[in-house]
């Protein structure tokens, strides 16, 4: 059997490390200094990224550039950027199946210091020669995010259904204080249990990415693979246990989520108007930074996302990596070597670590680092949650998902489904066609 706890072992000595770092090369280099060209994919923490290449360009005098692709374009902005003359220096990949597309455009980094100096040597993406490409810029964990501020507000209730969370460790469960809460929504001051499911069109991730990573993950699991060449999508009941839940309990109608965004859903968690939100470490700095945030630090939770598996009891929130730090072996040696000096600054002295560790909440998985996790709140829970020996996180195994496009159709499929226009077995069929289609094209 496929084990879990195993495949995330090595994440346990570390945690988050920076989710996306890009650099910037161009052939202008007079100066001999090289430059740096970081094209980032995570939105939120733009400002963060673009306020650490300005402490390097006034500490070195290397110029950074930071540019962010929209949400849910990376490969299509990497793709275009990739082919100028002033190319992405340092860029992610998206774990095996984005390595496929960008090994011709990856420098080996065996001899880095930082991919030697990783807490695990497995965590580092290699090619089939063994070599090392990639090293992890992020391992996170997600689930549902809960307000412990409203649901101790419920467990004061006459005839709550239960006292404590606790007591809430599988579906059934979650799901009758979902509906007794969202029954007595008005009571509890909130417009529904869940915050909006954000299915606009490049705001799906959450449901066509990682929440279809528990399905994948437990048919692996079943069958004792690592991935497949076609996929039977044999829980996708237990995907429409959660996914309804989400619907069918939330500020809006299941009709209107087709417009809305992950901002959408997560101001509505962060001004008390919702009670949960499925979303990952990474969203603190979300919920922080909205105006009009009424949840307190101490408040913030992490619960796993329970579909009504079996033994699901034991099970805890999702953790891994998928981004991967990566260098254009087609950059010029001074942009090249100006791009390792940098990601060694980052990951290794002192005020680089100081803006991994606390301004982008990252527990990186270096030895620099030794055992220092961020002080935010859902940093906090991810290490407890991995820490906990009674409870088995489970694997990011979305970075075998064949394709952006088979995201993509399976979240059309979701979104059409919302609104009333599909039903359940022809998104089923989406998925399992999209899947064999796409899987087919990679060879």
């Amino acid at each position: 059997m496929f084990n879990a706890r195993k495949a995330v072992a090595a994440l346990t000595v570390g945690a988050f490390t920076l989710v996306g770092l890009t650099a910037c090369g161009s052939d202008d280099e007079s100066d001999g200094k090289g430059k740096v060209y970081f094209l980032n994919w995570k939105p939120e923490s733009e400002e963060t990224y673009k306020e650490i290449a300005a402490a390097y360009t006034e500490e070195t005098g290397v110029e950074v550039k930071v540019v962010t692709a929209a949400s849910g374009t990376y490969e299509q902005t990497l793709k275009s950027e990739i082919t100028k003359s002033d190319a992405p220096t340092l860029y992610q990949i998206n774990g095996p199946m984005g390595l496929v597309n960008w090994q011709d455009y990856a420098l080996e980094l065996d001899d880095t210091d930082f991919a030697q100096d990783l807490n695990d040597p497995g965590l580092a993406l290699k090619g089939e020669d063994g070599k090392i490409y990639g090293v992890p810029l992020a391992v996170e964990g997600y689930g549902i995010i809960y307000n412990q501020a409203i649901f101790d507000d419920y467990f004061a209730m006459d005839d709550a259904v239960v006292t404590s969370m606790d007591e809430i460790d599988n579906f059934d469960t979650l799901k009758e204080v979902t509906d007794d809460m969202q029954a007595r929504k008005d009571e509890l001051g909130i417009e529904g249990v869940f915050a909006s499911t954000s299915l606009a069109t490049g705001e799906e991730w959450r449901f066509q990415t990682h929440l279809a990573n528990i399905p994948v993950f437990y048919e692996y699991d079943e069958e004792g693979v690592t991935d497949k060449e076609e996929i039977a999508f044999s829980y996708n009941e237990n995907y429409k246990n959660i996914f309804d839940l989400y619907l069918t309990n939330s500020t809006v109608e299941p009709s209107l989520t087709p417009s809305k965004t992950v901002t959408d859903s997560m101001q509505e968690f962060a001004t008390g108007k919702a009670a949960m939100v499925q979303n990952g470490n990474w969203a603190w700095s979300q919920i922080e930074g909205i105006e009009g945030n009424v949840v307190a630090e101490e408040d913030i939770k992490f619960l796993p996302i329970y579909t009504g598996v079996e033994g699901e009891e034991s099970k805890s929130i999702n953790i891994g990596t998928e981004a991967f730090m990566a260098i254009n072996s087609e950059a010029s040696e001074a942009d090249q070597q100006a791009t390792i000096d940098f990601v060694n600054w980052l990951f290794s002295s002192e005020e680089g670590m100081d803006y991994v560790t606390n301004d982008l909440g990252f527990i990186a998985p270096f030895k620099s680092f030794g055992d220092s996790t961020p002080n935010d709140p859902l940093a906090q829970e991810v290490n407890r949650y991995m820490t906990d020996p009674d409870l088995e996180p489970i694997p990011w195994v979305f970075t075998t998902f064949p394709s952006q496009k088979f995201k993509e159709d399976f979240a059309g499929g979701l979104a059409q489904y919302a609104s009333g226009n599909m039903e359940w077995d022809e998104v089923v069929d989406i998925f399992v066609t999209s899947w064999a289609t796409e899987k087919a094209n990679l060879g």
